[in-house]
């Protein structure tokens, strides 16, 4: 069973950066394509960056200009860059991938990190 592990939130001052991490926990797969989710308390669970498979990036127009995804294939892991944080950015983020196995194929999530904005 494979499971995508986040690391990375945590509380930052506005203005503030981060990066999250999310990494497969099997070495044999790979990671097809990756999109970067959050929900906020009332809110809904929100698209905020997407890498596809042909290696397109996209964002949130709220997060364009600051917030950089990108997947290091080799290492199984993505990532997503938060610069200029601000407190409308704090939420639950989760990674969510496509992870291809040498017998399967699937979508999978992470568990989610906390990431508040505040001072």
């Amino acid at each position: 069973q494979v499971h995508l592990v986040e690391s990375g939130g945590g509380l930052v001052p506005p203005g503030g950066s981060l990066r999250l991490s999310c990494a497969a926990s099997e070495s044999l797969v790979s990671i097809r394509r990756m999109g970067w989710y959050r929900q906020a308390p009332g809110n809904e669970r929100e698209l905020v960056a997407d890498f596809s498979a042909s290696l397109i990036k996209d964002y949130a127009d709220s997060v364009r200009g600051r917030f950089t995804i990108s997947l290091d294939r080799d290492k199984n892991t993505g990532y997503l860059q938060m610069n200029s944080l601000k407190p409308e950015d704090t939420a639950v983020y989760y990674c969510n991938a496509y992870v291809q196995g040498r017998t399967f194929g699937g979508d999978y999530w992470g568990q989610g990190t906390q990431v508040t904005v505040s001072s």
